[in-house]
């Protein structure tokens, strides 16, 4: 599986700093690096500002290599100074996300128009400490991995420090390895409700269909099969 973290370096939900329910926590690291894997390969890496500062935050794709995440960004990027300061680094992806109405989760018995609503979705949060990539060869070499990531069929030219286009380019650009020291994954999807009113929550999510309604219902009905009742 992708971005294995050691036995040691896990984080139980007490330790983690995004709040997670017990019932909303990743069930095993397969859970969430197989989350990841299926096309959740966009996310934010938030950086803490300089002294006075506000925080960095820039929305970029990654490709995960080992335990670490790689990352290009455009060597004007503010970002930079801010990770020279601090290179301690959270990259946070999410998605599989959707609004629930409070008329869904109303419970027997109880009005419609008195339930609560909620937001459902799956977050997962990566404490990295971030190396910068200055050597235009290893420069070269994170572009050929994420090129094999999101181009699998090689439909690009080569690339190399001396050749066009990409060797004219890498003096614009500066490479990131974000090793990972921690993982925090959260799956909210009413996993404490009844199962009954899970699984009705996600047919009218698909009847919905808007936006990402219907990913979202299939995380929904995964984590019904593999949860069922809540039992702490």
């Amino acid at each position: 599986m992708p971005y294995p973290v050691s036995p040691d370096r896990r984080t139980t939900v007490e330790e983690t700093h995004m709040f997670i329910q017990p019932w909303d926590a990743g069930l095993d690291d397969a859970e969430w690096q197989t989350w990841i894997a299926d096309g959740h390969d966009f996310g934010h890496l938030c950086v803490n500002g300089l002294p006075g500062a506000a925080p960095v935050v820039v929305p970029t794709h990654f490709v995960g290599d080992g335990n670490r995440l790689l990352i290009h960004l455009a060597r004007p990027n503010p970002v930079w100074k801010a990770i020279e300061h601090d290179p301690n680094v959270t990259f946070d992806v999410s998605g599989d996300y959707a609004f629930i109405p409070g008329t869904w989760r109303a419970a027997p018995g109880v009005p419609p128009t008195d339930g609560v609503p909620t937001s459902y979705y799956a977050a997962v949060q990566f404490t990295c400490r971030a190396r910068v990539i200055d050597d235009p060869q290893a420069k070269a070499e994170l572009l050929r991995r994420q090129l094999a990531h999101f181009q699998p069929d090689g439909d690009h030219a080569p690339v190399e420090v001396d050749q066009p286009p990409y060797g004219r380019m890498l003096p614009g650009i500066r490479g990131l390895e974000l090793d990972v020291v921690e993982v925090r994954a959260k799956f909210k999807y009413d996993n404490q409700k009844p199962v009954e009113l899970r699984t009705t929550v996600a047919d009218r999510l698909t009847e919905r269909g808007e936006g990402l309604d219907v990913p979202t219902a299939r995380q929904q009905l995964r984590r019904v099969d593999r949860i069922g009742t809540w039992k702490p």
